[in-house]
């Protein structure tokens, strides 16, 4: 009878300190990052199909495709694996290449309006497309992702879960951020002084 009333005290004693709720919101995170990684390999597979589409159009600009080449091929390959999650160094290196990969991505749209016949391409309208509602996904994926880890690290640094935390070795877990968070911060300059004048 000892016995079970130790491991009822025990049971109950582990459910009022927020262990499960580690549990719970562990597997959350996992869940959510999952689906970040998921957007992101939608994303690569794209990738190849859309600088297929490109090299039709004779003029193109090749270091843009060199960029958006070379930037894919060090997205895929930094191993990911459940530990990144856990590791701000290697989560940080993850996000830093598919940061390169987004603004090569990016060059490589903002270049190919300067070119009517690859604009006037159904397949590469069809791959922009596909592209754009990708990076909408990544971003619904990632929000998704930050919010559980927020969820996660709240419980890690709560007073009574934070002494659970560190019981069991629960550290907080990276969030995402944002890697030009200087550049996007500076308002950008407009400047109608050329316009004005001839009014």
């Amino acid at each position: 009878m000892k016995r079970w009333l130790v491991a009822l005290a025990a049971a109950l004693a582990l459910s009022g300190c927020g262990y499960n709720d580690f549990q719970r919101l562990d597997e959350q995170t996992r869940s959510a990052w999952s689906e970040v990684l998921n957007q992101y390999q939608r994303r690569a597979d794209l990738v190849p199909n859309l600088v297929a589409t490109v090299k039709g159009e004779a003029n193109f600009e090749q270091e843009t495709l060199t960029r958006v080449i070379e930037a894919r091929a060090k997205a895929t390959s930094v191993q990911v694996t459940p530990e990144v999650l856990d590791n701000p160094e290697q989560f940080q290196r993850f996000q830093q290449a598919q940061g390169e990969l987004s603004g090569a991505l990016s060059r490589l749209l903002v270049v190919s309006e300067r070119y009517p016949d690859l604009k006037a391409n159904q397949g590469f309208r069809d791959l922009r497309v596909q592209l754009e509602g990708t990076e909408n996904r990544i971003t619904v994926a990632r929000n998704r992702y930050i919010q559980s880890v927020q969820q996660y690290n709240v419980l890690a640094r709560s007073f009574p879960t934070n002494l659970t935390a560190m019981a069991f070795g629960y550290q907080a877990k990276p969030s995402f951020t944002v890697q030009n968070e200087a550049q996007i911060s500076t308002p950008p300059q407009v400047d109608f002084g050329a316009g004005a004048s001839k009014k």
